[in-house]
């Protein structure tokens, strides 16, 4: 038996050997790397500037004193607060309280609205409970337009009270106090809530509201974010019921008002500044709930 000794074949430099050379920050610096990451931060800025481009313009526009719609720019050229004036001289005001007013209190008559329906289809068992669903969602499915007519009868003549709620705010609150979307979201959370906490709060003693208020409405909290950000924008962006219910400019809500808002002598500036003050509130009450949103879209992918 011969054992035969052969001396291990060495690796030409460069050959079947990476070139890649890891830093204390983690990067590697070989050519491939280099070569995804200078990939990645094109896709990124050129993302940044489809998303963040046109609101950067809107900011600039804003607060230029540029007559030609032709010419926006990223920085204003001749900074200036007069397009704010001449809003303001417009009603620009009273347009964006309006809107405020419909957005509150139509928001909190959904979310309310949202909440107990979605309990009663996600915790009671009752006949027709599946068909009810079916028609919640079935309102998702209809186009505004289709609504328009029937919905301007109805405002104008109230069933049984006989009232008219046209040119009033409430009539644009009321047709917003439900919404299809929100009361799915909550139904579905709280499917997914355990029964056993119910069931040790009746042993407790707790009547029905207060398991409703104190056990199952906390645990809501990342759901009650997702639809009050969603509510706030789809109110928020209404433009067909506004000019349904409104019988004068001056119940026009701030989405509506901004159509009227145009100046041959100050130019896009004044469409931009009542726009720029549109999109605050938006982004403030996202901005607010920002972690309860995000929280509540990722529930229902980490259950199952």
């Amino acid at each position: 038996m011969t054992l035969s000794l052969s001396s291990p074949r060495r690796r030409r430099p460069g050959v079947g050997v990476s070139q890649s050379v890891e830093t204390a920050l983690g990067w590697r610096t070989g050519r491939s790397h280099l070569l995804s990451m200078a990939l990645r931060a094109l896709l990124c800025l050129l993302a940044l500037a489809v998303f963040a481009g046109p609101l950067i313009v809107l900011f600039s526009g804003a607060f230029d004193n540029n007559p030609d719609p032709t010419k926006l720019s990223v920085i204003p050229n001749s900074p200036t607060l007069e397009n704010f004036k001449v809003a303001g001289e417009r009603d620009v005001w009273h347009y964006l309280a309006n809107s405020l007013i419909v957005a509150g209190g139509a928001l909190l008559l959904q979310v309310s609205v949202s909440v107990f329906a979605a309990y009663a289809l996600a915790r009671k068992r009752f006949r027709g409970r599946a068909i009810l669903s079916l028609l919640f969602l079935t309102t998702m499915m209809l186009p505004e337009e289709v609504i328009a007519i029937p919905l301007s009868l109805v405002l104008g003549d109230l069933p049984v009270v006989h009232l008219s709620l046209k040119g009033t705010l409430l009539g644009m609150i009321l047709p917003l106090g439900a919404w299809g979307f929100s009361i799915f979201v909550m139904t579905e959370f709280m499917k997914e809530l355990p029964t056993e906490l119910e069931e040790a709060a009746k042993i407790d003693g707790a009547g029905e509201w207060r398991i409703f208020a104190q056990v199952v409405l906390p645990l809501c909290r990342p759901a009650l974010g997702v639809i009050t950000v969603f509510g706030f924008i789809m109110i928020w962006d209404q433009y067909l019921l506004p000019l349904i219910v409104a019988n004068d400019p001056s119940d026009y809500t701030l989405s509506v008002a901004l159509s009227t808002m145009r100046s041959d002598t100050i130019g896009p500036g004044l469409v931009l500044a009542g726009s720029l003050l549109a999109l605050i509130p938006s982004l403030i009450v996202y901005l607010l709930l920002q972690r309860s949103l995000i929280r509540g879209m990722t529930a229902g992918a980490l259950k199952g």
